[in-house]
Order: structure tokens, then sequence, then C-alpha cells
């Protein structure tokens, strides 16, 4: 799982005893599937690894073994693509003055940067960050300097000394691609990053982190070390004394251009790509006559961390570098799967077609289910429905649950029959918008669902292990869903889908409560945002913005990537029209777009 999940839920309670599903007088059904997926071998299982092709044979020979089998028209269980796994600095280097410094030791792009090279005065702007006027709170880095065709050098992370909310709202706007962004947007060539003297790292550079967009962000962007720090500021106070002042918060503390200073930036990326593999077949169906829509869907993914080291895990100094098992997320999910899927080819009637399928890629962005559905085997249109699994291995006091579920009228009633005698306290969120792959199916147009336990201490760390999964509540749940998956094969009309005019997907990381009703493509490598499809019923729908379009501008703010979109997000008020500037095709459109409140 991508992030950790907040459940917003309603709560569905019925009192069945939990004895009634315990499985403790016999072997469980996913304990050996956790066990070996979480295990030392598989290393990980990070997308496009030897652990990940290990975890992937494992998997289609358990699928085998059940009575599986490829999808028509395929000779094996694997779909490969193609993604960006990671970026290593290609040969930068930063020129002051006469001096040179060079990649790796003193100098490195960051991983959103151009490949390009600019020349230009320098200009420090202190922390970089600018508050949108939407806070309420003023701070812009920006308001006394002109920084048109220069290069900007600010500091890492946020003022260290403020108070504690002044931190709590700047720390929101110190992402490094949102300084980038805030200085592209004022003309500024380039930007480097210094990590200040009474910062945490003090005087290193910041390392190359995993970035999906691949896309730059419009601008040259590398961080460099104290030595170049000290070559940039030889003609001012010393960084220390200066960043002090700007540590207070306080935000009439002005930047200034650095004196006599020249700077040319060159920066080079070179962007790794590798194949990772969903592993998918199907149990075809036992009846001769077609119902509509074929298929049912059922998965979770497979990948996991790795050793941990683009940029996703939350271990502590001790754990660095050690293998992100990934016993819960997402072995557990995984092997509830597996458990349905040898459940259901016991059935002697299937009326359906069960697709199952264990995704790759989905801690980079949801990257193997969003190349499924690009690319589809099997016609999304002729999918009944889609069942996910992602972190169910962790239960805490009975509650398990169920997202997405206003894909579907059908969901409430057939979670409320299964339940009856399965006894879980059941929480039914309506959102699909989830930070997994249930998100690109409902993208889709699929009636979809997710099921989870929810986060835990251990949630993307190399503490995650098998010895800490609750085996019996999992067997409970694959035996819940197998009920709900079985009841939908058997039904002579499939699940009616319904589009959920709402969203999560907006800037909840500063709490910015518009919704625009797009849905990102999160693998684009376009320049610009390209929308996956649009929220039946929102603001982009009604502005005429449809799937394929490519958004370039919003509120005045040039996008060119889903970072700069989501940034852009905190310019927008709810009720107020903005332009929006998009490519569709060739032709390059303009519209009117109205954001709405959040619900």
């Amino acid at each position: 799982m991508r992030h950790t999940l907040v459940v917003v839920v309603v709560a569905l309670t019925i009192a069945s005893p939990r004895a009634l599903f315990s499985q403790s007088a016999s072997p469980s059904a996913t304990r050996t599937y956790v066990e070996t997926l979480a295990s030392e071998r598989f290393a990980g299982r990070e997308a496009g690894s030897p652990g990940e092709r290990l975890a992937g044979d494992y998997l289609a020979a358990q699928l085998a073994r059940i009575g599986a089998k490829p999808l028509p028209g395929r000779s094996n269980m694997f779909l490969p693509f193609d993604f960006t796994a990671a970026s290593k600095d290609g040969g930068s280097h930063v020129t002051v003055g006469s001096t040179t410094f060079a990649a790796p030791q003193d100098v490195l792009s960051l991983s959103f940067s151009d490949d390009t090279e600019v020349t230009g005065p320098a200009v420090f702007v202190g922390y970089g960050i600018v508050v949108p006027e939407s806070q309420n709170f003023g701070y812009d880095s920006y308001a006394t300097l002109d920084v048109k065709d220069k290069v900007v050098v600010v500091l890492r992370y946020f003022p260290e000394d403020a108070d504690q909310q002044t931190r709590a709202i700047l720390a929101r706007y110190s992402d490094l691609r949102y300084k980038a962004l805030a200085a592209r947007q004022r003309g500024a060539k380039g930007m480097i990053v210094i990590t200040g003297p009474r910062s945490p790292n003090a005087g290193q550079t910041v390392p190359l982190a995993s970035d999906t967009a691949l896309a730059g962000s419009g601008i040259a962007a590398a961080s460099v070390t104290s030595k170049v720090a000290d070559a940039l500021f030889a003609g001012s106070k010393p960084l220390r004394d200066v960043q002090q002042q700007f540590d207070s918060g306080n935000p009439h503390v002005a930047g200034f251009p650095l004196p006599n200073v020249t700077v040319t930036l060159k920066t080079s990326l070179i962007r790794e790509k590798q194949t990772g593999r969903n592993v998918v077949a199907y149990l075809p169906a036992t009846v001769s006559a077609a119902p509509m829509k074929p298929w049912v869907a059922i998965g979770a993914h497979y990948d996991h961390l790795g050793l941990g080291r683009n940029g996703n895990s939350l271990a502590g100094r001790d754990e660095v570098g050690k293998p992100h098992l990934g016993a819960d997320d997402n072995a557990s999910g995984s092997a509830a799967v597996l458990a349905i899927a040898e459940t259901l080819a016991k059935q002697k009637v299937r009326q359906r077609n069960l697709l199952v399928a264990f995704w790759s890629a989905e801690e980079m962005g949801l990257v193997g289910s969003t190349a499924f559905v690009n690319a589809p085997p099997v016609p999304m249109n002729q999918i009944a429905a889609y069942v996910n699994f992602d972190m169910v291995g962790r239960m805490h006091d009975n509650k398990l649950a169920a997202q997405a579920t206003g894909t579907s009228p059908a969901w409430a009633s057939l979670l409320e029959r299964a339940n009856i005698s399965a006894g879980f306290d059941l929480t039914l969120q309506p959102d699909p918008d989830q930070p997994t792959d249930v998100r690109v199916f409902n993208g889709a147009s699929v009636p979809s669902r997710n099921f989870t336990t929810g986060a835990h201490p251990d949630y993307h760390k190399p503490s995650d292990t098998a010895d800490k999964i609750d085996y019996e509540d999992l067997d409970r749940i694959a035996t819940l869903a197998s009920t709900i998956v079985s009841r939908v094969m058997a039904q002579d009309d499939p699940p009616q889908f319904a589009k959920v005019e709402q969203s999560s997907q907006t800037a909840g990381r500063t709490g910015v409560r518009v919704f625009t009703g797009t849905v990102p493509d999160y693998t684009s490598n376009v320049k610009g945002l390209l929308l996956s499809g649009v929220i039946g019923g929102g603001p982009a729908e009604q502005a005429g913005l449809q799937k394929g379009d490519v958004i370039v501008e919003i509120a005045g703010q040039s996008i060119t990537n889903i970072y700069d979109y989501t940034y852009a997000l905190d310019l927008l008020k709810i009720g107020q029209a903005v332009k929006v500037v998009y490519m569709r095709g060739n032709d390059k459109r303009e519209t009117m777009l109205t954001p709405a409140a959040r619900n």
C-alpha cells in the first residue's frame, strides 16, 4: 500500500460470534503463502528486482497448482510492463565564478530536474517557501525579489526555530518540488538547494529519490554541499548567521542577491527503466451460456519496498538497508487472493470466468494495474466487478474496512448478507479514490471494492514480518470475500456501476477541500497532467474535460506533471472559476472550471 490509510467509516456491526469462522482446528489457508512471500529469499519484492521475479514465479506456480490457466491467447501468466525505477546523476556540475564543482562529490541533480544548462546571477531566497493566499497565512520568500532569468539559492527544509504552529504551516510547503514550482513560476532559470549548517544533514546533498513522474519540472535543480555554499556566500555574511535570521519564521526577513555571483548550473539525469511483471491467470467458467459481463476479477499487489532505498521506507536508523519483507503489505492481500481462488477452483459451477491478478509496482504509483487497464488483455467493459485486497493481515478489535462501496449499489447488501456468519465489525467507505489498485479499476468504470484492516506501527518498515500476521482473521477475510465473489459470479445481472461524485484526491497534504473531479494518470511522461478520466458530474466533466486531455495550465500556473497540479490546487477556491488550458491531441484549448466543495 502506498500510503497509510485513514478510514472514514459508517459502522455496520453484525453481532455474529467470531467463533463461527474459527479455523484453529485446521491448517491456515493463508499462512504458507504469507510466510513464503515475506521470506528473506524474496528480499522485499521490489518491482523489477530478482526478488519480485522469484515471487512472481511462486505465484504463477500456485495458480497453476489450483488449476488456473493463462488468459486466452497467452502462453503464460506474466504480463510485463516497463517503468522508471530510479534516477542517477549523469554528470551535473555547478560553476561559481571560476571554480567548478562536480557530481557526485559536491553536486547532485534533484530527481525532478530538467536536463539542461543555465547561467545567471544568483539570488538567495531563504527557504524558498510560498504559502498560498487561500491558507490565510502571509509568507512569500519572493515578495521583495526579482528572480526572472536568475538562479535561486534556497535552503532545504523550513525554519528551524519558528513556533510549532508556524512550523506546521510552513512544513506543508517545504517539499522541494513545491519550491521548484514557486521558483519556476517567478521566472527563475534554475534552483540550487543548500542544507544549511543549522539543519539536519547539514552540508550534505539531497539523495536522489525514486520519482515516477517521467517528465522534468521545467527547471534546472540540484543540491550542493557546504563547500559550494561557502563559495556562493563568500561575499556576504556567513551562511550560519544568515540562516539563523530566517529560522525565526519571520515573514519579513528577506532574501537578497548574492553579490557579484554568477552561476552556471548544468543538470544531467539518467532515468533508469526496468521491467515489472503482473501475474494474471483465470479460472474458466464451467457453463457454456455466457452471462452479461462474463468476467469477475480479484487482485492484490505483491510488490513491496525491497531494501527501502527509494524513498517510501519508514525504517528507523538502525533498520536502514534491511529487507522490507512486507508481510502485511501486501503478502497478506496476495495470500487472501490465492485462498479465494483455491476455494472457487473447487466449485463445480462457475457462471463467470474468475480473473486472478497480482500487481507489481503498486508502491511506485499503481503502475502495474494501470498498465493492465491501459492495455487490457480482457476488455474492461466485460469485467462485472473487481475486488482488491491491500493489508488485510493485522486486524484490530475485529474491525474490517470495506472501501469503494459507492461504486455499486449492490455492494452494501452483498456485504451485509455475507457478514452475518463472518461476524466482522464491518465499516463501509463509499469513496473509491484510495491509494491502492482499486482506484485504477474504478477509473475504468468497473464496480470495485477494497478490503483492508488498516495501517500499524510496522507499516513500510523491515519489522512488517510474517510472525505478526493474525492468520485466523486473515482466513476469515478470505472466506467472507469468497462468499461475496461467488455470489457476484452466480448472478445473472452484473453489479451496476455507480459514479462516486466526490474525491479525496485533492491536496490532502495541505488540507485544501476543493474538488476538481479530475483523475490523473500517474505514469505519464507527457509535459502536463494527462487525465485518465474525470469524475461523473464533477467540475472537470462540466468544464468539458475528458479522458486523454493534458492540462498544461490552471489558474495561471503552468503544469508540467502531477506534482505541479497538486500544488496548484492550493490556489483554487470553492465556487471561483479558473481558466484551464489543455491539449486535446494537437489542439490547444481553454475552458473555465469551477471547483466545488469536497465532501
